[in-house]
């Protein structure tokens, strides 16, 4: 009763910001990602004769902080129908809980793993929807390439899952640069940060009528390959979501001195004929959008800058995926 998973971090072009059921992990609207293949998550799941459930994340055996996993594997125990405790390990080649979807591509690796370590076979859809009980953005790490999380009308969630839009390899040259600027954990999570914004922001209803208007653009201008199109939008729904946090009470503000550098040299380098734009979820850590043509330039004047610790150049990525190396 042992599996192992793989499934990449995902970054949203247009941004999921709140819930409408906070069990059931439901949107208050869509989203669409690209699921990045640098950002990936491994994690192997056993079933067995263990006292309680054992989770290790890069190394460090949770003790406080593993509730939200721990309900998870419970959820999956009732859906197979099994008892036994279980092991966990999971490890991440990027900084968790750093506003780079960690928990998109740790849930989404964790629902392939312990579902099938469980004697389940879930579809596609099934695992969307399981991993979206974990972590909403997880939803869409279980598929590849370019991806769309519906928001879905019923109040079960069963019409609340993520698809490809297309797969990997229909636009190949399009490239999101993750910068680093900073791996501490945020102090305020996505998900309390979201329950505030939904209460108090006065700007949100704002918010929810110019989405679907943004999901159409980008959705058309994937399927286009208009990359102008795309990364316009995104980087105006990127602004819009982070308007929402900073005039929420009290204010959430993710960004950090070097972030806003790269905001702005971003749109001058734009200016001077390099095309790019930036798009920031949750954290202080932006991530640049470019074509395969211009990549090694933006890369290079992006580390160029006061306080890029790093950059991690991503492709397309695939769908989340079973593999027979286990981590123990």
């Amino acid at each position: 009763m042992k599996a192992t998973a793989i499934a990449n971090a995902n970054i949203a072009l247009v941004k999921y910001w709140g819930k409408r059921d906070k069990k059931l992990m439901l949107p208050q609207n869509g989203s669409i990602s690209m699921t990045c293949d640098g950002l990936a998550t491994t994690t192997t799941v056993d079933f067995g004769d263990y006292e309680n459930d054992i989770v290790i994340l890069n190394d460090e055996e949770l003790q406080k902080d593993k509730e939200a996993i721990v309900a998870h594997l419970d959820f999956i125990r009732g859906m197979a129908g099994i008892k036994q405790k279980a092991k966990m390990v999971s490890s991440s080649n990027f900084p968790v809980a750093a506003g780079l979807a960690s928990s998109a591509s740790g849930f989404a690796a964790l629902s392939l793993a312990a579902s099938k370590a469980a004697g389940l076979n879930l579809s596609k859809k099934e695992l969307s929807i399981l991993s979206r009980r974990g972590s909403g953005s997880a939803s869409r790490s279980i598929a590849g390439g370019f991806v769309e999380w519906h928001r879905g009308q019923k109040d079960d969630g069963s019409d609340s899952f993520a698809e490809s839009v297309v797969d990997k390899n229909y636009w190949h040259e399009f490239r999101m640069i993750t910068t680093i600027v900073t791996e501490a954990k945020k102090k305020v999570s996505s998900r309390s940060g979201m329950a505030q914004t939904v209460e108090n922001c006065p700007y949100y209803d704002g918010w929810r009528k110019t989405i679907n208007n943004d999901l159409d653009t980008v959705r058309s201008g994937i399927k286009n390959r208009d990359f102008t199109l795309v990364g316009s939008t995104a980087e105006r729904n990127c602004l819009k979501m982070h308007a929402l946090m900073m005039t929420t009470t009290p204010a959430i503000i993710y960004w950090f001195p070097p972030t806003m550098q790269i905001i702005q040299s971003v749109m001058l380098w734009r200016e001077e004929g390099l095309e790019c734009y930036f798009t920031i979820d949750a954290g202080a850590n932006v991530k640049v959008m470019c074509l395969e043509k211009n990549a090694a330039e933006v890369n290079k004047r992006l580390l160029g800058l006061n306080g890029v610790i790093k950059t991690i150049i991503c492709r397309p990525g695939d769908e989340a995926r079973l593999v027979d190396k286990h981590l123990f």
